[in-house]
């Protein structure tokens, strides 16, 4: 088994790119190499006292996690269905980062890998000053980027990408969920641009199709 201790930020191409459901099946692949694998939402909206994205990463998973039951895999809980900076306004307190670091420091001393899901995509504001991208940023996560074969995709994709690249981050795969595969004319020209786009932009990136289950 591989020693080897990773930190993954998970993030998509917009908010119902079906991040949670990539991560679980993600966190799935990377425990049936033998890693012990916890995933984590690092902020929630538009729920009370639970995470619901944690709960699609368990049913996928299959098995709960000590650490889902005093919510360090949900350390940031707000009511309100909003990008983070406004729903952590709307319960009228700031988002506690301390409490996040403090969560994925002890996932990450208990486990190998660490699936750290996002909030929307890149761009969403946590604060006033800050945007997503620049927590993994900050902390030197690697990106998984989760999309689709909807229209529109491949512009939000390569957005997403460039993003990643003008900060100098490390791309580690690409997640096309193929659950939004609905057209049949879009989606295999949409999988193949992007497939094609990665090759050529992240030589050596991953590009995973995470199947309809």
């Amino acid at each position: 088994m591989n020693d080897h201790k990773e930190t993954i930020f998970i993030s998509g191409i917009d908010t119902d790119a079906g991040k949670s459901y990539a991560t679980g099946w993600l966190a799935c692949q990377m425990a049936a190499q033998g890693r012990r694998v916890a995933t984590m939402k690092f902020i929630q909206t538009g729920c009370d006292g639970r995470s619901e994205d944690i709960e699609i990463h368990r049913r996928l998973t299959g098995t709960p996690l000590p650490e889902d039951y005093d919510l360090t895999t949900a350390p940031q809980i707000f009511s309100y269905p909003a990008s983070p900076h406004l729903a952590a306004r709307i319960d009228g307190r700031s988002i506690d980062f301390k409490a996040i670091d403090s969560a994925l420091r002890r996932l990450s001393e208990c486990y190998d890998t660490v699936l750290v899901e996002g909030a929307g995509g890149l761009m969403v504001p946590l604060t006033d000053e800050m945007l997503t991208i620049d927590y993994p940023l900050q902390r030197n996560m690697p990106v998984a980027l989760v999309t689709n074969g909807r229209l529109g995709s491949i512009n939000h994709t390569i957005l997403s990408l460039e993003a990643i690249a003008s900060r100098g981050m490390k791309l580690h795969s690409l997640l096309y969920n193929t659950h939004f595969d609905t057209d049949v004319v879009i989606a295999p020209d949409t999988q193949a641009y992007l497939r094609e786009y990665v090759e050529r932009h992240f030589p050596g990136t991953p590009f995973m199709l995470v199947p309809t289950l």
